[in-house]
């Protein structure tokens, strides 16, 4: 997944950044390297995943100017041959190395041409100033803060910073930040006309832009793996991937060993489209014990976040412990696209779209931070197809009334666009349960439980009244909230709030972020 810092000021102590970078050692455990640009330090862990001889590795230098980037940049090589054309040369096969050329080109400029999931800092040598920015979703992390100097400082994860800066803060994704300011170059929900398409135009295109974003996920110079839960959207991800495959491509799923929902429909899925596939079981015992650790490495309290982690680590720890894959494709941002069991709810296809901009907006906060965390902190790379700029651009642009649930089957778009051969009926229609409950009921279960013995009613009333931002509001939000103040201290804002159904809506007035308390949850748990 790799980890970037840069520290801009000419003043940065190395020892301070060198032991505030190594927290994301896990994230690029195959090589580091720190380097002083004269105003400031930008640092390197590098997970190699393009172009996997050391001439890829981090900081690029060209002419003074200095680049350290966290991601995938698909298509660069048909940039890389438009920048040839122009006499520079590459040494490795790295995608990242065609950004200091094409920034000496075009400028900022560069960011809206890019089609990439990343985050990048770079030192550009004639102004003397840094510039950082972020992909238009957030899908790969960036956090930033100011020393007590004022000097702003950049980093991969929110435990950089701790301890450097007084407030840490996500990166505005869709923005970079230039000479002291941040600026909007894309905003991915903003739709500049709503698709005249009709309903078989709007699906034909669904399952050719997503089937064209899965295609371009699958290039890899190291070995890809895809997690799959048995539910519609990673199903998906695993079908079109296997179509494209000449060799069974590998799947994984995880489950409470009593309980598990999804891992029948899972095994379904595996047998019909003939991946080689691996069943992971996990117990009480597993989820309490790495309770803490998740909070940690996740940086949130909030509820859903955590509860949909547990799982997940544990998968991808095993993955990382029994396998020689570096890259895992995963089926988030379907659901804030195609809407929840709590959107069958909204009460107009405008207030449907609002609730998908605004969780598009806020997705770096929630699940994306969770499958970066959960698959980086075990030294893998996350890809996300359901993220792809065209795709996601196309389905914002869909007419909101044909997204509303008036077919009697939520996401109905997604699954009439993969009719077919694709997966079983039974899989392509099949109600959602929530990643959390999918893995078990009893392991939320568990988790409230533990969080019960915690506090006495009164212990809990007391403790809870402490946080005035995202006030805690059962016990086992205040348990998490505990837990995320150990590792980052008066640093919740860096998260908006709980991520919980719209309360204003009728029917989504609850008290629990599980999709298992609303009304039309329905055969979604069987």
């Amino acid at each position: 997944m790799c980890s970037i810092m840069g520290y801009c000021s000419k003043d940065a102590d190395p020892e301070i950044f060198k032991t505030h970078f190594a927290r994301t050692i896990s994230r690029g455990p195959d090589d580091s390297r720190i380097i002083d640009t004269g105003e400031g330090l930008m640092g390197f862990h590098r997970l190699a995943i393009m172009g996997l001889s050391p001439e890829g590795m981090q900081p690029f230098e060209l002419g003074g100017s200095y680049l350290v980037c966290n991601g995938e940049i698909y298509g660069f090589k048909k940039l890389r041959g438009y920048l040839k054309s122009l006499g520079y040369s590459f040494k490795s096969e790295s995608d990242c190395e065609i950004l200091l050329p094409l920034y000496k080109e075009c400028g900022t400029d560069m960011f809206n041409l890019l089609d990439a999931e990343f985050a990048l800092i770079l030192y550009d040598g004639d102004k003397k100033d840094f510039v950082a920015a972020r992909d238009p979703i957030g899908i790969r992390p960036l956090y930033y803060g100011y020393d007590a100097s004022g000097a702003i400082v950049f980093a991969s994860e929110a435990k950089n910073l701790v301890g450097l800066c007084n407030k840490i803060m996500p990166f505005p994704p869709g923005h970079f930040y230039s000479e002291g300011e941040f600026h909007c170059y894309r905003d991915i929900t903003k739709v500049k006309s709503v698709s005249p398409d009709n309903l078989d135009t709007v699906c034909r295109n669904i399952r050719k832009k997503l089937s064209a974003g899965i295609e371009k996920r699958l290039v890899s110079d190291a070995k890809l793996g895809f997690l799959l839960s048995g539910g519609l959207d990673s199903s998906l991800v695993c079908a079109v991937a296997q179509k494209l495959s000449d060799k069974p491509i590998r799947t994984f799923a995880i489950g409470m060993k009593d309980d598990a929902i999804d891992l029948k429909y899972a095994r379904e899925v595996a047998e019909y489209i003939g991946s080689e596939h691996t069943e992971v079981h996990m117990s009480a015992l597993d989820v309490i014990s790495s309770l803490e650790t998740v909070i940690e490495l996740l940086g949130t309290y909030d509820i859903t976040t955590i509860r949909a982690s547990m799982g997940m680590y544990l998968l991808c720890k095993y993955i990382h412990e029994y396998t020689d894959i570096r890259v895992l494709l995963t089926g988030e941002i379907s659901d804030e696209l195609f809407g929840y069991k709590y959107t069958d709810f909204a009460p107009s296809a405008e207030a449907f779209q609002q609730e998908s901009v605004k969780r598009i907006h806020e997705l770096h906060m929630y699940d994306v931070l969770r499958a970066d965390r959960c698959i980086s902190v075990n030294s893998l790379e996350a890809r996300v197809p359901f993220g792809d700029l065209d795709f996601v651009e196309y389905v914002m642009s869909i007419d909101p009334e044909m997204k509303l649930n008036k077919y009697g089957k939520g996401k109905y778009l997604l699954r009439r666009a993969f009719e077919g051969s694709y997966l079983p009926q039974d899989i392509l229609y099949r109600e959602k349960a929530a990643f959390s409950d999918a893995v078990g009921h009893s392991m939320v279960d568990y988790l409230k439980e533990y969080a019960q013995s915690k506090y006495t009613d009164a212990e809990f009333e007391e403790k809870r009244m402490a946080y005035k931002h995202a006030r805690p509001f059962t016990k086992e939000s205040l348990l998490y909230r505990e837990i995320f103040e150990k590792y980052y201290p008066n640093q919740s804002e860096m998260i908006i709030d709980f991520w919980m159904p719209n309360k204003n809506w009728e029917g989504c007035d609850v008290n629990d972020p599980s999709a298992r308390v609303l009304a039309n949850y329905g055969d979604s748990g069987k």
